[in-house]
């Protein structure tokens, strides 16, 4: 069967994708990371090895394994592997904090831990502790060594039928006290991403470049959909502009999807016009605000198309602004893509009339199963019409316009999106009122020209307090993962409060920006 009736199908599998991208075009590079480069049929053997080697280990369908490492083509060849042997795999952040990690690790209900050293200080100190078979994706003596675990070539898994709401992954939020939420995927979810990347011109001849951790769902949204397509996939083990700019012009890239703050690193970059990037075809963006500023400078100076994308790792509705033939739309984030439903509902959640503001919700093939283990919390996201029609709550407050185009206005929960990552201020809030100095504290994101949003907090300290600024980010900061690094302490005297005394976060922000400080 050739790839297009495979995409067409209902459902089907990108491990199938790739056997079949092995058989058509097995010479063809698949990824590529530094000198490194799997073509399609070494990945397809590759992927067979793992999956063999985890059913050695005692794994069936629906098993799990957890992953926190560096990006490597050991990773990726580990994560699709899994999917091959029907195992799910819960991709987890190399910066967490030990007690984050062993949460999600834990809740996860991982048979096996995949690490490296790629892992911060504190995490690779539960390595020590874990009672969990533990494989060094790098070799290194944290754990097995990859190349001794895995099987040897030509080792054929038994065959494994994955249906539709089978989970594909676990993505947790982040968080530092509490379990971070788990948010489950169904192979259904993915199988939708890659029939909706299918009409934006991914395909053997393209090239995509991947510049974000492998952990990150933004990133396994355009890695995972790239590889069902046959493309060349370019990874980047770190960021940074000059490099993310050679690379492009070396690989001759076609496609690349990033978070504002990417975008607008590049486009500050001061060698940015001596790059040749005539061979962008398609540029996309999303996780994060985008300004219509930024979107206007890339459409002008950046070859290619630029495509907005507006969804949640939840799932829901996905939107999609073409930046170029909606030039007047720019402040919005698009419209429903194909077979798409949103809706805006109000706060007793009774639907809205096109032009109302309200609580954006959303229906589609993408949609998660749930939160692991949580099952309030998932009855909490989630939104049923009058039909039973069941839709995912955004938490973000939107307007849509007479065309179908999504205004958003602001979010309903206070998130803070800092260099594409969710940041959920109460994970800061309680860590930092634990230090016996603190008598009240407030988490707000504030514009950030490196992260696109950063967290600052407004705190009361305790009558006779001695801690300063500087002594209690620094004492923060220590005890939070990379993403959720608190950029600024600020003293109040007290919090502004409503009549029901909830902390008004607004009006702390509005004095952050009324005294003209940045970040």
């Amino acid at each position: 069967m050739q790839i297009q009736e495979l995409i067409q199908q209902d459902f089907g599998t990108l491990s199938d994708l790739i056997r079949a991208h092995a058989q058509l075009q097995p010479a063809h590079p698949a990824i590529v990371l530094d000198d490194e480069m799997l073509d399609y049929c070494s990945l397809d053997a590759q992927m067979d090895q793992v999956a063999a080697s985890l059913q050695r280990e005692g794994l069936v369908k629906g098993d799990v394994i957890a992953i926190c490492a560096k990006t490597s083509l050991n990773y990726a060849c580990m994560f699709l592997g899994a999917l091959r042997a029907g195992v799910t795999v819960a991709p987890l952040a190399p910066d967490s904090t030990a007690d984050g990690l062993a949460r999600m690790v834990a809740d996860s209900g991982a048979s096996i831990f995949f690490i490296d050293q790629g892992m911060s200080s504190s995490a690779l100190a539960l390595v020590l502790e874990t009672p969990l078979l533990c494989v060094a994706l790098d070799d290194s003596a944290l754990g097995i060594p990859f190349s001794n675990w895995l099987a040897h070539a030509d080792t054929k898994p038994l065959p494994v039928m994955v249906d539709a709401d089978s989970a594909f992954n676990i993505i947790y939020s982040s968080g530092t006290t509490g379990i971070p939420k788990g948010i489950v995927m169904p192979h259904a979810f993915r199988w939708a991403q890659i029939k909706l990347f299918q009409s934006l011109g991914y395909g053997p001849e393209a090239v995509t470049m991947v510049s974000i951790p492998l952990y990150s769902n933004m990133t396994l949204s355009s890695f995972l959909p790239s590889l069902g397509m046959g493309c060349k996939v370019v990874l980047m083990s770190k960021f940074d502009p000059k490099n993310y700019l050679q690379l492009s012009e070396k690989h001759r890239v076609t496609h690349s999807m990033m978070v504002p703050v990417q975008y607008q690193r590049i486009m500050d970059f001061e060698d940015f016009n001596r790059y040749d990037l005539s061979s962008f075809r398609m540029k996309s963006c999303g996780s994060a605000p985008f300004s219509a500023a930024l979107k206007a400078d890339i459409l002008r100076r950046w070859p290619g198309e630029l495509i907005e994308y507006y969804g949640m790792t939840e799932g829901g509705v996905v939107c999609i602004l073409n930046t170029r033939l909606f030039p007047n739309k720019l402040h919005t984030v698009g419209q429903p893509a194909s077979g798409h439903d949103l809706r805006v509902i109000d706060d007793a959640g009774q639907e809205l009339p096109r032009g109302s503001v309200g609580e954006v919700v959303g229906h589609s093939g993408t949609m998660m199963t749930g939160y692991h283990n949580l099952p309030e919390k998932t009855a909490e996201a989630e939104w049923f019409d009058f039909q039973g029609l069941r839709f995912i709550r955004s938490g973000d407050v939107g307007r849509v316009d007479e065309e179908g185009f999504l205004t958003l206005l602001d979010r309903k929960k206070d998130m803070i999106i800092s260099g594409g990552f969710n940041v959920y201020p109460s994970d800061l809030e309680t860590l930092i009122l634990q230090h016996p100095d603190v008598s009240e504290v407030a988490v707000v994101g504030v514009t950030s020209e490196r992260w696109g949003e950063t967290p600052v907090a407004f705190v009361v300290r305790r009558p006779q307090a001695t801690v300063s600024s500087e002594e209690l980010q620094i004492w923060a900061n220590q005890r939070l993962n990379k993403a959720q690094r608190i950029s600024m302490i600020e003293w109040v005297d007290h919090m502004p409060r409503n009549d029901i005394g909830k902390v008004l976060k607004r009006s702390l922000r509005a004095s952050w920006l009324a005294a003209g400080k940045v970040n």
